[in-house]
């Protein structure tokens, strides 16, 4: 009877462990079946998923409400150079990351990491992409022009040397958006309000320091030399520090420099929650990975979002 037992026990987990195997082989393609396809090669080396980052700093010179023709005009344009540049700069970092790419379990599917697209062509693409940045440029005039090329000069030296010393790297990839959030004030020819420089910095940071917190928790410091100056512990008390200074320097830029009214401070609360679920996506759940991705489709945020904006809009149009 205990050897019929045992018989029987030792086939069960037999049974149980089997359909678990699967070939390392299958494990790595099933992946990337699923992500082939999705974009033409070219159009993937631009990072299009990438673009909101700039829709949401670029035009929030325009908060104020008070719009025309002219203003619109040109903070489209500063939009659509910085557009351009970021995307530049995309193509420069697969150029210079290509072998890298190869190793890392997401980046891996990248046009030029995969093979789907040749460095000539990646080449080609980065001199069509400064070609049209030029005109670009003309128009916006002096100051704005200046703030792109600011950023393009900032990436670079980001690509070169800077992303390899932490945590200078984060504070880096920071002060492209805050380059993006002055070129929006400047090409509408509004003066800038610090306290929203402030915050729009350190929401960067919350949200770059939850992706290098990711990226240490699925691929260790092999990919990003960077990661060997973090580690979990720290990027949690960072993150946190962060946090507290977005929600202080929003809450101050309502009550100093928005001119909003005072009921626009109830939008502090949604502000709290979005960065409690943030945290919570990072540090619970394991994700961040894609900041944008997880602010634009996690359905909690897109929910939170749209009380924000619900609550903001009448002070806006006012």
């Amino acid at each position: 009877m205990t050897q019929l037992t045992g018989r029987t026990s030792a086939q069960g987990t037999a049974k149980v462990q089997t359909p678990a195997k699967i070939p390392a082989q299958a494990q790595s393609q099933a992946p990337a079946k699923k992500r082939r396809g999705r974009l033409p090669a070219p159009i993937a080396l631009l990072r299009p998923g990438q673009w909101p980052k700039n829709l949401l700093v670029v035009p929030l010179a325009l908060l104020d409400g008070h719009l025309d023709a002219t203003t619109l005009i040109r903070v489209g344009t500063a939009l659509g150079a910085f557009i351009l540049a970021s995307s530049l700069v995309y193509v420069l970092n697969d150029i210079a990351d290509v072998e890298r790419d190869k190793r890392h379990p997401v980046k891996r599917h990248r046009p030029l990491a995969s093979g789907r697209m040749g460095m000539a062509s990646a080449v080609v693409t980065a001199l069509v992409l400064a070609a049209l940045l030029v005109p670009a440029l003309l128009v916006l005039g002096a100051g704005s022009a200046l703030l792109v090329l600011s950023y393009l000069a900032v990436n670079g030296a980001y690509s070169w040397k800077l992303k390899h010393i932490p945590p200078l790297d984060v504070f880096v990839v920071a002060t492209g958006f805050v380059l993006r959030l002055l070129g929006g004030y400047e090409a509408a020819r509004r003066p800038v309000e610090m306290w929203l420089v402030l915050t729009v910095l350190a929401c960067c940071l919350v949200l770059i320091l939850g992706k290098r917190r990711h990226e240490l928790s699925v691929s260790g410091t092999g990919h990003r030399p960077a990661l060997v100056g973090y580690s979990a512990h720290f990027l949690d008390l960072v993150l946190v520090l962060c946090s507290a200074l977005t929600l202080f320097g929003y809450l101050l830029y309502l009550r100093t420099e928005s001119g909003f009214g005072e009921y626009a401070l109830l939008t502090v609360v949604c502000a709290l929650f979005a960065l409690f679920r943030y945290l919570q996506i990072v540090i619970v759940d394991g994700g961040g990975g894609e900041p944008v991705k997880t602010l634009l489709r996690d359905r909690v945020m897109l929910v939170n979002s749209a009380a924000w904006g619900a609550l903001l809009l009448p002070h806006i149009a006012a």
